[in-house]
């Protein structure tokens, strides 16, 4: 490891631990809905947004530190020299601090609601007309809710994660009882109009204010809402040594296990005693310094029931559907052209058409994909059932263990079963989170493939949030590589080093070193420009600092996590890096060395994190026509320009935006740009085109030759 030799401090000095600059990211996304300049209802989004992360770190990083700490608690992490403890310490602190302006954010957002004619009730300041409409709301869920009411000296009833509790506490003078009342069955909110007036109530403190009609018998002293976040880091081990048959039945177990895991944060929303705390602090079973006091409701999601004040919105911007190629077009196009989508400027949809295409051609033989996640309702799915049922052979490599997805995986897992698809799981101790798909046909004599690399899932749905990148070429490298990586996969064995595709683990970081090492050797004349989401892989790292040193221009698009700290004299003067947070989700993975006719430009599935580089199975292809080149390299330009929503770190790890970005958004500027963009079946192909289809052509083999070759050995 690139840090071995260095003392804590001196690691500290130029890198940023993972969680702390995970932190750093997600104020980011809570300075978004800070942002006065940003559309009401989108600044709601961006603080519902920055809630789930929260969320979702505290469940998975804060678990695995949780389990580092009980475990290894004297080992110091690698890039920061921190200790587990240490760390969560650090983690609690910033999560305080952030809860400060989350709360200031939030007041500012409710009033201007309010000023807008939409009101989310305050129950301390309510009229009587209020009351009397909430009254009646709180009549209509009364039969839904189920108090469960214990003795002071009683365990607490089993709180599941991630589930909203009201708890009242009873007696008479000193607490003497506790009861809990799920809200599982009830919605977050309800709403009733009043002289113009949209008026919002949160069905948490509707309860709290009408508990008196739900303990008719009891003397309540005080009330909360109380949420438990539980550790999702549950051990996985038990299932590399498993048969597919029986994966979807351990996984089912698991995420059983997974809701009753150890608490790793409580939240109590509510002012109450100082007893009333100890007392709730004792029953959870969690550390006082990772029990919060937020004042910011724990479900925004009345955000969707205001929809008629447009200006709380951004300007509407679909995905383009119309790219100039129709359900029958797509082979002969793409025999001759390579072909980029860009997401969300462009919709999916031409991708489902390609499959369906496929499916309807009788000269297809095969569909192969990896899925790693997909929508609740996936038209990709859809089009891979139909191909099946067709007759094609269609292969689904399923990866059953994408982080809460794990239940939508498994039924889908079935439904493609019923369909008549053959479906895999992958690798007992590597992750298939490539988004790769090969199609195989026997045209003219020939065997062609179609192959797809993409950075982002097959998912309708964040297809239309994430912008992601996905190339479809006919180029034959791609396909034997492609072959190759699935016939591995079948035998549930590592994919082999690969040419023309890089596949991690054997082929990515090894790639990726390579290439800078390629740029260092040109000195001052060296260009390195990559777009990722996180960065934080010490072998990695360490290469860039060489770049750096010898003279080499790197620009780092990094999102999130990035755990190089850029500009130090000596070592990083020649990094940049910058992140975007804006109306959607950077996600698309570019890497792109040297410029002009010397560059080499490659775009895919994995960030550089030490589990894409090393744990996963990542896929990358080269763009190598001109019109593609052109169209990422707008990509890297756009941001590059951006100085509206993106921000620049600083040496000391800080993050901090330019002034005077208006009207240069990137993302805005790349949805006018792709969303014109219309290709020809009557353009000619590039010559490197031509060249590379008329040797697969001039080939000697048999048909049943490459069939074999690609197939069978």
């Amino acid at each position: 490891m690139a840090t071995k030799d260095k003392k804590p401090e001196e690691a500290e000095s130029i890198y940023i631990n993972r969680e702390l600059s995970w932190l750093s990211f997600n104020e980011r996304v809570l300075l978004e809905a800070a942002d006065v300049t940003v559309p009401l209802l989108e600044r709601l989004k961006f603080l519902m947004i920055y809630q789930s992360n929260l969320e979702e770190f505290y469940r998975v990083r804060i678990g695995i530190l949780t389990h580092r700490a009980l475990l290894e608690p004297d080992k110091r992490d690698p890039l920061s020299g921190m200790l587990p403890d240490e760390i969560i310490q650090k983690v609690v602190d910033i999560t305080r601090e952030q809860q400060l302006l989350a709360e200031s954010v939030w007041k500012g957002i409710r009033s201007e609601l309010k000023k807008d004619g939409v009101e989310v009730l305050n129950f301390n300041k309510i009229s009587k007309v209020d009351e009397l409409m909430s009254k009646k709301l709180f009549g209509d869920i009364r039969d839904l809710l189920f108090p469960k009411i214990i003795d002071v000296g009683q365990p607490l009833p089993f709180l599941w994660g991630e589930e909203r509790y009201i708890v009242a506490f009873l007696g008479r003078g000193a607490i003497q009882q506790l009861a809990i009342i799920p809200t599982q069955r009830v919605p977050a909110y309800l709403s009733f109009e009043i002289d113009g007036v949209q008026k919002i109530v949160l069905t948490d403190q509707l309860i709290r204010r009408f508990l008196p009609l739900l303990l008719k018998k009891e003397k309540i002293i005080e009330s909360a809402v109380v949420k438990v976040t539980r550790n999702a880091d549950v051990f996985l081990s038990e299932l590399a040594d498993r048969r597919d048959s029986d994966l979807r039945e351990k996984m089912s177990t698991m995420l059983t296990k997974r809701r009753r895991e150890t608490p790793v944060r409580g939240q109590i929303y509510g002012r109450i005693s100082d007893a009333a705390k100890a007392l709730l602090i004792k029953k959870l079973r969690i550390p006082e310094r990772c029990v919060f006091y937020p004042t910011v409701p724990f479900d925004l999601s009345f955000r969707s029931a205001i929809g008629h004040h447009e200006h709380f919105r951004y300007e509407e911007r679909r995905p383009v559907r119309e790219i100039g190629l129709k359900k029958g077009e797509y082979f002969r196009y793409i025999e001759k052209h390579d072909l980029v989508l860009s997401y969300p400027f462009q919709s999916m949809l031409p991708f489902v058409d390609l499959i369906y295409e496929a499916a309807d051609d009788p000269e297809v033989l095969s569909i192969k994909i990896t899925l790693y996640r997909m929508s609740a309702s996936s038209k990709v799915a859809a089009a891979l059932a139909y191909a099946a049922d067709r007759g094609k052979d269609v292969l689904c490599l399923l990866e059953l263990r994408a982080r809460f997805d794990e239940q939508n995986n498994i039924d889908y897992s079935e439904m493609l079963e019923d369909a008549g698809c053959r479906v895999i799981y992958g690798l007992p101790n590597h992750k298939v989170h490539s988004k790769l798909c090969l199609i195989t046909r026997q045209h003219g004599g020939n065997i062609e493939m179609i192959t797809q690399v993409g950075t982002g899932n097959y998912n309708e749905i964040t297809g239309e949030q994430y912008t992601d990148l996905s190339l479809v070429t006919s180029n034959p490298a791609a396909g034997r590589d492609a072959a190759a990586v699935f016939e591995a996969l079948s035998r549930g064995e590592l994919p082999p080093e690969t040419q023309s595709l890089w596949v991690a683990p054997l082929a990515f970081k090894s790639r990726v070193i390579e290439f800078l090492d390629r740029e260092i050797a040109k000195g001052a004349e060296g260009r390195v420009c990559i777009k990722v989401n996180a960065l934080n892989n010490p072998d990695v790292m360490e290469k860039l600092i060489e770049c750096s040193q010898a003279g080499v221009r790197v620009e780092l698009f990094i999102r999130g996590i990035c755990c190089l700290r850029p500009g130090i004299p000596g070592r990083t003067e020649n990094i940049t890096v910058r992140s975007v947070v804006g109306r959607w989700l950077e996600h698309s993975r570019i890497y792109r060395f040297g410029e002009g006719e010397d560059e080499r430009l490659f775009i895919g599935s994995g960030d550089l994190l030490n589990r894409n580089l090393e744990r996963r199975v990542e896929a990358f292809a080269e763009i190598t026509t001109p019109e593609t080149r052109a169209q990422i390299n707008e990509v890297l330009t756009a941001l590059r320009n951006d100085r509206e929503k993106s921000r620049t770190m600083r040496p000391d790890g800080s993050y901090y935006r330019e002034p005077g970005g208006e009207g240069t958004s990137s993302q805005e500027a790349l949805y006018q740009y792709f969303s014109r963009i219309r290709v020809s079946l009557e353009e000619e192909p590039a010559p490197a085109k031509r060249e590379a289809l008329r040797a697969l052509s001039d080939r000697s083999e048999t048909t049943w030759e490459k069939l074999k070759r690609l197939f069978f050995s």
